[in-house]
């Protein structure tokens, strides 16, 4: 089916939805089957560290995810996530991008306003819905989140009318890159910015987070769930199985399978909890 474009997903009233990091055709895949077999839309996401992964060539790895969605049965759209080039952004409209995270949050807070609202200019010009952030999620490196450090709701507020953007990424407890579901939510907090953000809510650094608090999450105002290490560590779990019980395999389609059947199995658990 055609491509949907995730401001319709996220657009007043609608449930909300996870975005699935994508970094090898096979996530893409294994998203796109996950959405079927739960029967919901999903967001495919290339982070400009996966684009980096590939070379720094854009092209081929957005076109896979793009074909691979198109020929999906299940509503998906297509999301550049944590852009700090200029020319990555840029070059989001001409790959199917509807959207584009575009992440300032290593700049002080009034050069994020400034190079943020720049950003959502030029995206708002070419019909495309931006995400930002004003304050890092906890996990990456240098990261000015300390555990216990959350998101000022008055200050989210300010950051969302500077800059005009369309969705805020939000710190209250959760943490990239986490291998454990551990993360324990502030949904007091998440509430609040609700009522004071007039924008789509975004929750980075789901994989860490427990079923229980994911659902509490979206009950309390996240609308969209950002998945990436959760994929990975279904994806390395699978193949490193595989391999254990075959050493003596060296076709990668023997490994892969299993590996993006594990991928989709993930993704369609997440889209239930969240549904």
């Amino acid at each position: 089916m055609p491509l949907t474009r995730t401001a319709d997903l996220l657009a007043n009233g609608s449930p909300p939805v996870a975005a699935f990091n994508v970094i090898t055709v096979e996530h893409a895949e294994a998203i796109a089957a996950g959405a079927e077999a739960a029967g919901r839309p999903a967001i495919l996401q290339l982070s400009e560290n996966a684009v980096k992964f590939h070379g720094g060539r854009l092209a081929p790895i957005a076109s896979a995810a793009s074909a691979v969605a198109r020929a999906s049965s299940a509503p998906l759209a297509l999301h550049l996530d944590h852009v700090e080039s200029a020319d990555l952004l840029h070059a989001a409209s001409a790959h199917d991008f509807s959207s584009v995270m575009y992440d300032a949050s290593k700049l002080p807070y009034a050069e994020n306003v400034k190079a943020t609202a720049e950003a959502a200019r030029w995206a708002h010009a070419r019909g495309l819905w931006l995400e930002a952030e004003l304050g890092r999620v906890g996990g990456k490196p240098g990261d000015a989140h300390t555990p216990g450090v959350r998101t000022d709701p008055a200050e989210a507020e300010a950051y969302v009318a500077d800059t005009g953007v369309d969705a805020l990424a939000v710190a209250v407890g959760s943490t990239h890159a986490m291998t454990s579901r551990t993360a324990a939510l502030d949904h007091t907090l998440i509430a609040t910015l609700r009522a004071a953000v007039p924008v789509p809510l975004v929750l980075h650094g789901s994989s860490g987070v427990p079923d229980d608090e994911l659902r509490r999450a979206v009950a309390s105002g996240i609308a969209k769930i950002n998945v990436g290490t959760a994929l990975n560590t279904a994806y390395t779990g699978a193949i490193r199985a595989f391999l254990e019980a075959h050493p003596s395999t060296v076709d990668p389609r023997r490994y892969l399978a299993p590996a993006r059947e594990a991928m989709a199995a993930t993704v369609e658990r997440i889209l239930r909890v969240i549904g």
